[in-house]
């Protein structure tokens, strides 16, 4: 920090935030949650609204966070836009510009009365788990800062979950942590944090969700799974994803199973989220078809979970969990199949 600049003597972006929080979900979604629940919007209407496959081979990282994104012409991603499709929802990531004053965007952006999004390691942060044991990237929300008493106002839905202050020398070292390789954590660690924060903007109050609007978002959505494009999307990128899986678990490839962990929770938060809210729609427009639909989706997330844990369980041996691999994998293939025409059927009601 410089010399020549004064601290604030305090700065929050006032209440606490709204934890947010769902079983299947990653720090992502939670975060994004909090931050649309201060705008006084329902999270599960943004964030439930899309529904995709994606995979982008060599793209997937060690992060809690990870989250497959297509890079624009300039080659920048915007998570929040593929968090939610459907809305004007965006995000970019930054760094400290000024290495003098590490704060500064952190200060402007609780003095405009917004909340930050920051990168950490979990070995750091005494509110988590895995406190000074396991090394893994994680997201927390940030909502005030004392500079004077040296504090940092932070919030994580995670479980066990916390809202209340830390020593802002104990957050630093998080959030700057190179974050080394762990081997108790083969998925979240061997990712530099960098002090990477999320910048997320609305662009504009989402609309009422009327019926006729989430026929719409399914329509877009059952499209997308069933056209086949370049890149590995909707079903026939699943299909070819699996396929992948599948040749290099068989080969004993370790890096295969290391990556579905992360790469599958974005997947799965997603198809829980979208279900769920399908659910919900259904049960308050009492129409079972759209319920169904829902419980469809879901079936989906629930199908990654034995999918992720046998995957996590076999990286020591990749051999000895094919069998196990490709159960899981033919079980989520036909959960995929059968949403998709079950949200078809909801949508052309809708």
């Amino acid at each position: 920090m410089s010399t020549d600049r004064q601290p604030q003597t305090f700065m929050i972006t006032g209440s606490e935030p709204e934890l947010w929080y769902r079983d299947l979900i990653s720090c992502l979604q939670a975060t994004f949650g909090s931050l649309l629940i201060r705008e006084g919007i329902d999270p599960l209407t943004v964030l439930g609204a899309g529904w995709r496959f994606l995979h982008l081979p060599g793209d997937v990282r060690s992060e809690e966070f990870y989250y497959p994104c297509e890079p624009d012409e300039s080659g920048n991603t915007d998570v929040g836009a593929a968090l939610a499709p459907h809305h004007d929802l965006h995000s970019r990531w930054w760094c400290p510009a000024d290495t003098n004053d590490l704060w500064r965007e952190v200060r402007d952006t609780l003095a405009d009365d917004r909340l930050v999004i920051a990168a950490v390691d979990n070995f750091h942060l005494p509110f988590r788990p895995a406190y000074s044991d396991v090394h893994a990237a994680h997201l927390v929300v940030v909502y005030g800062l004392d500079e004077v008493r040296g504090l940092v106002y932070v919030s994580d839905a995670m479980p066990p979950a916390f809202c209340g202050v830390i020593p802002i020398e104990v957050f630093s070292r998080s959030w700057g942590s190179a974050n080394p390789t762990d081997v108790q954590d083969a998925f979240f660690s061997d990712s530099q944090i960098g002090r990477r924060c999320l910048d997320v903007r609305l662009s504009a109050k989402p609309p009422v969700l009327t019926p006729e609007l989430l026929g719409e978002f399914l329509r877009v959505n059952v499209t997308a799974f069933t056209t086949a494009t370049s890149a590995r999307t909707g079903l026939a990128g699943f299909g070819e994803f699996a396929a992948e899986l599948l040749n290099r678990c068989r080969a004993g490839d370790v890096t295969v199973l290391r990556e579905l962990y992360p790469f599958g929770w974005g997947m799965q938060a997603q198809a829980s989220l979208h279900g769920e809210l399908l659910r919900r729609c259904g049960h308050e427009w009492s129409d079972p078809v759209l319920a169904g639909a829902g419980r469809a989706v879901e079936t989906v997330a629930h199908a990654w979970t034995g999918l992720r844990i046998t995957g996590a369980h076999g990286v020591d041996d990749p051999g000895a969990v094919f069998a196990d691999i490709a159960h899981h994998v033919t079980v989520l293939a036909g959960a995929y199949a059968s949403a998709v025409d079950a949200v078809g059927a909801a949508a052309e009601r809708l």
